[in-house]
């Protein structure tokens, strides 16, 4: 069955159904996003992307990690995993959440919401399904998750390609997809079998 199919059951469902898309940087996670928003307009669907949770570059700064951003200890995992539950289980009233800004490297608080008449979330991010660093209680908050499985080499050819798209070099987008997004991508790799399923691109 395929998440389309998934999305209209859950509408139909008295209840309100979290799904997840999980890939690795540059698997077509926002692109799948998109074609979902375009099948299904209207109000009882919203997107939560993991990414608004990214930390701040000041505490990375701090916390002498901003050179690896993107690494699962560089968000607040608790706090994602937090605001999960008041989606999944409070549904009477607006839940704002922040929204990361690849533009500005930077997350706006409150920027987005989940309103009560919403009854799908499709939840998106690279980390749903990895069990340590405190993101363990993602996963079971998801009624059902599905892993984008795609080509590596045209995997890092898009990373690439977006990199310098937000202003990197050609030579910085290329040290960055095979360094510190390759070494993301291993870890999320491995959550694969994890997922409820899987689809091809």
């Amino acid at each position: 069955m395929s998440i389309f199919e998934d999305i209209e059951i859950a509408l139909r469902a008295d209840k309100r159904t979290l799904l997840g898309i999980i890939g690795e940087p540059g698997a077509g996670k926002s692109t799948l996003v998109e074609q979902i928003k375009e099948r299904f307009p209207g109000n009882e669907i919203a997107i939560l992307p993991m990414d608004g949770y990214h930390l701040s570059n000041k505490v990375l700064l701090e916390k002498g990690i901003r050179d690896i951003k993107g690494a699962p200890q560089t968000f607040d995992a608790l706090g994602f995993v937090s605001l999960l539950k008041r989606v999944k289980h409070n549904k009477e009233e607006n839940i704002y959440f922040p929204v990361f800004h690849r533009e500005i490297e930077e997350s706006i608080a409150n920027e987005d919401v989940i309103s009560p008449e919403v009854k799908v979330v499709i939840v998106e991010g690279n980390y749903l399904l990895y069990p340590e660093m405190g993101w363990g209680g993602v996963r079971e908050l998801l009624d059902s998750s599905y892993f984008i499985d795609i080509p590596q080499e045209i995997r890092i050819e898009r990373l690439i390609a977006r990199h310098e798209r937000y202003g990197k070099t050609p030579q910085e987008a290329h040290d960055w997809a095979l360094g510190t997004d390759e070494a993301n991508a291993k870890l999320i790799r491995a959550t694969r079998e994890l997922a409820s399923n899987t689809i091809t691109l």
